[in-house]
């Protein structure tokens, strides 16, 4: 058994743990990291965001393609298998691993592959792939450790018939039909891709509207695009079982309902990956869902533990998990940092979706005097040229002092767009205006000039110029 000392070790190496490790070792401290995979990377890297966005981008492509005369002649358009389609997007996994192991060792970061649990506050045990042990002994432990698909016990995910959005991307044949049960994001997500594809989706949703924390434009038109792509939604629906055999599985309603499809796709929430960490070693319990609570320097209730990206829950999202464990590193060092709440939503339908700050009904309930700018793409050059003119850029802005509220957009690069008026709303009080967009020059043609054209909306709209 080796044994191993460090200021600061992190479990997990996927966003949170990266961005946790990173941080430290810039600031100085000797840092161990432990992946339970033989490769870096997390859930993010090798189940998660780069090959579900890979896969997006690749059924994007078809689309497009298929959409586009100029490449076929009428009547000759292409269809790519999805087993074809995921090889295509899974190339890009590789690559992200090498960039990643290259972070950590020139970092002189160790990375222990293995399954991590604590003997003690201060001690981690690392099984090893071979059946050995490590001792890893630190003055501060970050988990890092991320999620998974929840997993019901009355469903049998051993059915070949029968995916949670980890397995989905080991499919090896297309479905001619796919129940997608949940319709959060990552229901959405592979609904849109699903049916890009061809495939037909039952996309069933527990409750009233998709997406309910976007704003109520934002999610009718999601709904909208869903289902113009094909994909039946059905809310307010929760399941009662589900059966399968060997040419079909079947979801039984509590509404009554009974849906067939060649395949069932699970996507009804996520649970942290804490249970084999001996979390009552040290004194800390997790919620029903795996997850731990932390404070706003993300640590638990014992004084050197910490916790940071999916594990802790809310807003689960890469690019939340990274800051997060930059966060933390920096608490502990003693610097100063910030506790994530900024975060914009990125959601990789097609077309994809992203969002800061306010929503109308949240201005609505607080009673706040707002107006909002539109900007169409179908009515901006660049989309024009694209062809990806279906979308809109929202701005919701105070109607006194003209300071933006929040921005949705929705419509091809939507993720991309968004950091624009962010960087905005982040300025100083008297930077944050709606003005800004029409006192600056943008590049004409280009995505970005949808700003300028929702802040001369707007502001038509309040008769201020």
């Amino acid at each position: 058994m080796a044994d191993y000392n460090y200021d600061l070790l992190v479990i997990g190496s996927g966003p949170a743990g990266e961005g946790a490790a990173m941080a430290a070792a810039k600031a100085g401290q000797k840092v161990g990291v432990v992946e339970n995979r033989q490769m870096v990377g997390g859930g993010c890297a090798h189940k998660g965001t780069i090959p579900s966005k890979s896969l997006r981008h690749a059924v994007k492509q078809v689309i497009r393609f298929n959409g586009n005369s100029l490449f076929h002649a009428p009547g000759d358009a292409r269809w790519l298998s999805f087993p074809r389609v995921l090889q295509s997007a899974k190339q890009v996994i590789p690559k992200q691993v090498d960039m990643h192991s290259n972070y950590f060792a020139q970092n002189r970061i160790r990375v222990h592959m293995g399954e991590a649990s604590f003997k003690d506050a201060n001690t981690v045990r690392v099984k090893l792939s071979d059946g050995a042990f490590e001792s890893i002994r630190a003055k501060n432990v970050v988990i890092a450790t991320g999620s998974r698909p929840y997993h019901p016990e009355d469903v049998d995910f051993t059915h070949a018939r029968i995916y949670d959005s980890d397995a989905i991307l080991d499919m090896a044949h297309t479905p001619r039909s796919l129940i997608i049960y949940g319709a959060g994001v990552i229901g959405c997500e592979y609904a849109s891709i699903f049916a890009g594809l061809g495939v037909k989706v039952d996309l069933i949703n527990s409750r009233d509207r998709l997406l309910s924390f976007l704003d109520d434009e934002i999610s009718d038109a999601l709904s909208y695009h869903l289902r113009d792509g094909g994909v039946t939604v059905r809310h307010c629906e929760e399941y009662e079982s589900v059966t399968a055999d060997d040419r079909s599985v079947t979801i039984h309603l509590k509404s009554g309902k009974r849906l067939r499809g060649d395949a069932l796709l699970w996507c009804n929430g996520r649970t942290g990956n804490t249970d084999g960490l001996n979390l009552d070693k040290v004194g800390l319990q997790a919620d029903h869902r795996g997850q731990l609570k932390v404070s706003e320097k993300y640590q638990t209730e014992i004084e050197n533990i910490y916790a940071v990206g999916d594990v802790i829950g809310w807003p689960s999202l890469a690019s939340a998990s990274y800051d997060q464990g930059r966060s933390v590193a920096r608490f502990i060092a003693g610097l100063s940092s910030r506790y994530v709440t900024d975060a914009p939503t990125g959601i990789y339908t097609l077309p994809e979706i992203s969002s800061i700050g306010k929503t109308e009904s949240e201005l609505t309930e607080a009673k706040v005097p707002y107006e909002v700018g539109r900007a169409f793409f179908k009515n901006t050059a660049r989309a024009q040229i694209s062809g990806e003119d279906v979308g809109m850029l929202k701005l919701l802005f105070h109607v006194d002092t003209l300071e933006i509220l929040g921005i949705h957009c929705f419509g091809a690069e939507a993720s991309e767009i968004i950091h624009i008026g962010q960087a905005i709303m982040k300025q100083p009080e008297e930077g944050n205006t709606i003005k800004y967009f029409v006192r600056t020059t943008f590049n004409y043609p280009t995505m970005a000039e949808a700003y300028r054209v929702a802040a001369l909306d707007g502001l038509n709209r309040v008769n201020r110029f």
